[in-house]
C-alpha cells in the first residue's frame, strides 16, 4: 500500500468516523423515537431522520417533542385541580331532560379530561358576520364594569379591527381593568405587529405574549406549539368565543388582498354560569404566561340569574394535557352519532382513528357531510386534506366545497337534533396535538337548530364533490397530496 497518497489512510479514518456516528444515530434514532409517540408519526420521523439524516436530526430535537415544557405543565395541572375542587357537586344540568343515553359517558369523559363541567342555564348566539361580530365585541367591551380580559391567537390593529382596539382603549379610561394575551408567533407573523403592541403600551392594558419564542429573555419551547384560543369575558358575565381572529379578514398579507381572500369564520356569545369555564381558560393561560394567579376572579359556577336553558361544557385541549381531550370528544361524537354529522373545519387532516370514526359512521347508515374551503390557504395542509377525500366519498361521506375567494374558517360539528360543538380547533393534527383550544359542547334543540341554518347557508352556497369528479383530477396533484400526506404525520 506503499503506493497509496499519503491523504488516503486519513481519509478512510473519516470515512470510518462518520460511518460509526451515522450508525449510532440510527440505532439511537430507532430507541427513541418512538416512545409515546404515534406509530405514524414515528414511523414519518424515522424516515425523515434515515433519509435526510442531519436535516432529520436537528429537526427532531427542534420540534420532535410535542409537549409544553414541564412547569407549564404543572400549572396546567394546578389549575385542573382548582377547577375541580371549586366546581366539585355543581354539574348543573337537569335530571329529567330526555338526553340521549350516549351523553352522560360523554359528559364524563370531558369531565376527567379538561375538568370543565355540563352547565345549565345558558344562552349561546351566533355571529357569523365577520365585521359585525368585531363590532359586537366591541359592544360587550363597551358594557364592562370591572374587568375585561381578552385572549386570541392573532390580534392586529387595523381599520376593521379599530372598534375592537377603541373599545379596549375606552374601557381603560373608564377605569376598567383590561388584561390582554395575544400568541407570540401567530401574531407575528402578519403586517401591524409592532404598532398594535405600542397602542397597547400606550392606552395602558397589561399584556402579554402567548408562548413567546425569546431567547434574549430565556424563554423558548418547541416554536410551533402555539395558543390557538380565541375568547373574550367581559366582568365574568358575557363571553365570546370561536374561530375568528381580531384582524381584517383578508389578514391582511399582500397575496391575501391580491387575490381577494376572505376568512369566513364563526363566533358564539355566551352568558350564564358557562361563562365562569371561558373564564377559567383565561385565568390558565394568563398563570402560565405571568405566574400570576388571579385569585379574586378564581372560576366559580353559579346558576344564580341564569339567563337561558342551554347546557354548556367548556372542553380545554392542547400540549399541556396528557391526552388529546379534543379529538377523544370529536370521535366519542362521530361513534355516538345516530342521524346526522355535519362537520365544517378549515383543516381536515384526520388521524387514523377519526378516519375509522368518520367513515365508519357513513357506513352504518349515519348521514355524514363535511364541508371544507375549496381553496387552501396552507399548501401542505390542503393536499394532506385533498389525500382523505377519496376514502371519505367511498365510505359515503358528503363533502361540500366553500368556494374561493372564500376561506371558510369556521370550525363546528352538530350531531343528531340536539348536541353540537363549536371552536377554536380544525380537525387536524396540529390542533389535535400541537395547539393549544378551546372547544365548547353544547345540550339544546334550539343552538343545534341554529347552528343547523348556518350549514344551511353554507350548502346553499358550497359545490358538492363527486367521486367520480375527485377521480379525475390530474396526476401531479396525487403526487402532491402523497407528499403533503407524509409531511402531515411529523408531530
Amino acid at each position: 500500500m506503499d503506493w497509496l497518497p499519503d491523504w488516503v489512510p486519513s481519509l478512510t479514518v473519516s470515512a470510518v468516523v462518520l460511518l460509526v456516528v451515522d450508525l449510532v444515530v440510527r440505532v439511537t434514532a430507532i430507541a427513541v423515537v418512538p416512545v409515546n409517540r404515534r406509530p405514524s408519526s414515528a414511523l414519518a420521523w424515522l424516515l425523515t431522520i434515515f433519509f435526510i439524516p442531519y436535516v432529520g436530526v436537528v429537526a427532531f430535537l427542534l420540534i420532535g417533542n410535542p409537549k409544553l415544557p414541564r412547569a407549564r405543565r404543572r400549572k396546567q395541572r394546578e389549575i385542573n385541580e382548582l377547577i375541580l375542587s371549586s366546581t366539585k357537586g355543581m354539574d348543573l344540568v337537569s335530571a329529567d331532560h330526555p338526553w340521549p343515553p350516549w351523553l352522560r359517558g360523554l359528559v364524563e369523559l370531558n369531565r376527567n379530561l379538561g375538568a370543565m363541567p355540563l352547565v345549565g342555564g345558558n344562552s349561546a348566539d351566533l355571529c357569523g358576520e365577520y365585521d359585525e361580530a368585531i363590532r359586537a365585541m366591541a359592544r360587550s367591551i363597551d358594557g364592562a364594569r370591572e374587568y375585561v380580559h381578552v385572549e386570541f391567537y392573532i390580534m392586529t390593529k387595523d381599520p376593521t379591527s379599530e372598534p375592537f382596539f377603541t373599545a379596549l382603549a375606552n374601557a381603560v379610561d373608564r377605569g376598567v381593568k383590561v388584561r390582554l394575551l395575544l400568541d407570540h408567533m401567530g401574531s407575528l407573523r402578519y403586517p401591524g405587529y409592532r404598532r398594535t403592541t405600542r397602542f397597547l403600551d400606550d392606552v395602558g392594558i397589561e399584556w402579554h405574549p402567548m408562548l413567546p419564542v425569546q431567547l434574549h429573555k430565556l424563554k423558548y419551547q418547541r416554536p410551533d406549539l402555539r395558543n390557538h384560543r380565541k375568547l373574550l369575558v367581559v366582568d365574568g358575565e358575557v363571553a365570546w368565543l370561536g374561530s375568528q381572529n381580531v384582524l381584517d379578514r383578508s389578514y391582511n398579507k399582500r397575496g391575501n388582498v391580491r387575490r381577494g381572500l376572505k376568512w369566513q369564520d364563526l363566533m358564539v356569545r355566551l352568558e350564564g354560569p358557562v361563562v365562569s369555564g371561558v373564564e377559567a381558560m383565561f385565568i390558565t393561560d394568563w398563570y402560565s404566561e405571568t405566574d400570576e394567579l388571579l385569585e379574586a376572579e378564581r372560576p366559580e359556577v353559579s346558576p344564580v340569574g341564569s339567563p337561558g336553558h342551554l347546557e354548556c361544557q367548556v372542553v380545554p385541549s392542547g400540549p399541556g394535557f396528557d391526552g388529546e381531550n379534543n379529538l377523544k370528544l370529536f370521535n366519542a361524537l362521530l361513534y355516538s352519532a345516530q342521524r346526522r354529522i355535519s362537520i365544517t373545519s378549515p383543516y381536515f387532516v384526520p388521524d387514523e382513528s377519526m378516519l375509522s370514526a368518520i367513515t365508519t359512521a357513513a357506513e352504518r347508515g349515519v348521514d355524514v357531510e363535511l364541508f371544507v374551503s375549496e381553496y387552501g390557504d396552507q399548501f401542505f395542509v390542503h393536499y394532506a386534506e385533498c389525500s382523505y377525500y377519496e376514502n371519505l366519498l367511498r365510505a359515503g361521506v358528503r363533502i361540500f366545497r366553500y368556494p374561493a375567494p372564500y376561506v371558510l374558517h369556521a370550525k363546528h360539528m352538530t350531531v343528531d337534533e340536539e348536541v353540537a360543538v363549536i371552536g377554536s380547533s380544525n380537525m387536524d393534527m396540529r390542533s389535535f396535538l400541537l395547539d393549544l383550544e378551546l372547544t365548547l359542547m353544547v345540550c339544546g334543540r334550539e343552538f343545534a337548530d341554529d347552528l343547523r341554518r348556518v350549514e344551511d347557508e353554507y350548502r346553499a352556497k358550497c359545490t358538492e364533490l363527486t367521486l367520480e369528479q375527485w377521480l379525475a383530477r390530474p396526476r401531479w396533484d396525487v403526487i402532491k397530496e402523497n407528499v403533503a400526506r407524509l409531511t402531515s404525520a411529523l408531530q
